[in-house]
């Protein structure tokens, strides 16, 4: 659906403030999801300096910081020390340690959809220990990788408000989950996003006029390469987390031998970081497996989809939305651009368990195919 944006006076932080005023003058329980991500920092310090000046009531509030296990100790020492700003003003600090699936690029290499994190019975590999404070139970999940945190999060705080730092200027899909939503609408089991029209640069920003102390990772992802748009913090076998460990095996062998003792594939990332296999490319590896020959994308993915299907190691998630990779290939035939195909390709090869990809295709094939019609126009 077409996205209208409209010229505001109000700044956006000013605005977020508004928005997070709004929601809870409407008395509903409010639930502050953290992650200690850069938009989440954000979004915890505006609501705690507006509880501080009375503007906000903080009993209406529980911060929810879901524990990944694989993270950074700057991760954690940052939601330590937000765990302790919060309840020094009464408000609850949830840190979840609980079994639930996380996708990996490193699993899906064997073919397995996802690892769980803090898995029973394997407590000897854990990358690292709970703190003891840590929910390692939940009666909403009944076993072990039942689900993923997502939905573990809307089961269990269905009584109230999730307030999330998601922004839209990170991706297509982020733009269209915000546009279908009615933002004045305040539904138990609901999400809200207040910083959602807030840019990078908006969040550095506020970080830098705040002094707010983020993550030391950030630092280390930048110097190892990482573009400050592609700056996201995930859990370690994450699918933006790869930079990160190739800094981890240079830096704290300790560490290292822990993650290769929780995901025995880890040594993969040394040997192709910078490789197709983890949808980037360096121009030096370019160089070095340069042929001679530029890939025909769409004949790959012809290949992929309808040819030869069984000759390709597709992960089970993907290969059981095949169909509906078919269906793109069929309906953006003819309109669809050799970059369109690259994307296909990788995602076909190299996993889409939450269909993003697929999705982001769709949408973007269309605005590319209208983009360029519009400039044929006005020549």
């Amino acid at each position: 659906m077409p996205v209208k944006k409209f010229e505001s006076t109000v700044s956006v932080l000013d605005a977020a403030k508004n928005r997070i005023k709004n929601l809870f003058n409407t008395g509903c329980k409010v639930y502050l999801s953290f992650s200690c991500g850069k938009d989440s920092l954000c979004m915890a310090s505006i609501t705690l300096d507006l509880i501080l000046s009375g503007e906000i009531n903080g009993a209406q509030l529980t911060v929810i910081f879901v524990d990944e296990e694989g993270l950074y100790k700057s991760m954690v020492d940052a939601a330590l020390r937000w765990r302790k700003k919060f309840m020094a003003v009464g408000v609850p600090f949830i840190w979840l340690c609980l079994p639930l699936k996380q996708v990996s690029v490193l699993d899906r290499l064997a073919s397995s959809e996802s690892w769980i994190t803090w898995e029973p019975g394997k407590e000897d590999s854990w990358i690292r220990q709970p703190p003891p404070f840590a929910v390692m139970q939940h009666p909403v999940l009944r076993y072990s990788g039942e689900m993923n945190y997502q939905t573990f999060c809307r089961r269990a705080f269905s009584d109230g408000m999730q307030m999330i730092g998601l922004r839209t200027s990170e991706s297509l899909t982020r733009l269209q989950s915000v546009t279908n939503l009615d933002l004045t609408r305040v539904t138990p089991g609901g999400s809200f996003y207040p910083i959602y029209d807030w840019k990078d640069n908006d969040v550095w920003l506020y970080i830098k006029e705040r002094k707010l102390e983020f993550p030391e990772i950030y630092i280390r992802l930048y110097e190892a390469g990482v573009q400050k748009r592609n700056l996201r913090l995930c859990a370690f076998f994450g699918d933006c987390g790869t930079q990160g460990l190739r800094w981890i095996a240079e830096t704290d062998n300790e560490l290292w031998q822990r993650i290769e003792k929780r995901e025995p594939n880890a040594y993969l990332v040394l040997l192709y970081w910078d490789s197709e296999m983890f949808r980037r490319q360096s121009r030096k590896r370019r160089e070095l497996e340069s042929d001679g020959q530029k890939k025909d994308y769409r004949a790959l993915c012809k290949d992929i989809l309808f040819l030869n299907t069984d000759k390709y190691t597709i992960a089970p998630d993907t290969k059981a939305k095949l169909d509906g990779w078919r269906s793109l290939f069929i309906k953006t035939y003819g309109i669809a651009q050799e970059k369109h195909y690259k994307r296909m390709y990788e995602g076909l090869l190299y996993g889409d368990p939450k269909s993003r990809v697929l999705r982001i295709l769709w949408t973007n094939i269309f605005i590319d195919y209208n983009s360029d019609k519009d400039k044929a126009v006005k020549r």
